[in-house]
């Protein structure tokens, strides 16, 4: 059970670094997101899976995986942020698709 739990402690510390690294060289993410919180929710993801896979994920991978999150929750409820008038534009160009 220790090595478990030690495992855990180093995929935590794994994504931590990454999530700082990430979040100190993208400026929207730095607008957009609350560094505490989105450690969290990574954690909690990391719940779903093994520590072992993560710890097998290298450096570049998992940083491209916590990348995506991370662009998911910056972007999610851009639309929220957009006047009447945005929005009307916003559906008006998807119509046009």
């Amino acid at each position: 059970m220790p090595e478990v739990v030690r495992e855990r402690d180093i995929a935590i510390a794994r994504i931590s670094k990454i999530v700082d690294n990430l979040i100190q060289g993208n400026s929207l993410y730095q607008e957009r997101l609350d560094k505490p919180e989105i450690i969290q929710h990574l954690v909690n993801l990391l719940d779903k899976f093994s520590p072992e896979f993560i710890n097998a994920l290298s450096n570049g991978e998992l940083a491209n995986r916590i990348d995506s999150i991370l662009v998911i929750e910056a972007v999610s409820g851009t639309l929220n942020d957009l006047t009447a008038e945005q929005i009307e534009m916003f559906d008006a160009a998807v119509e046009r698709r």
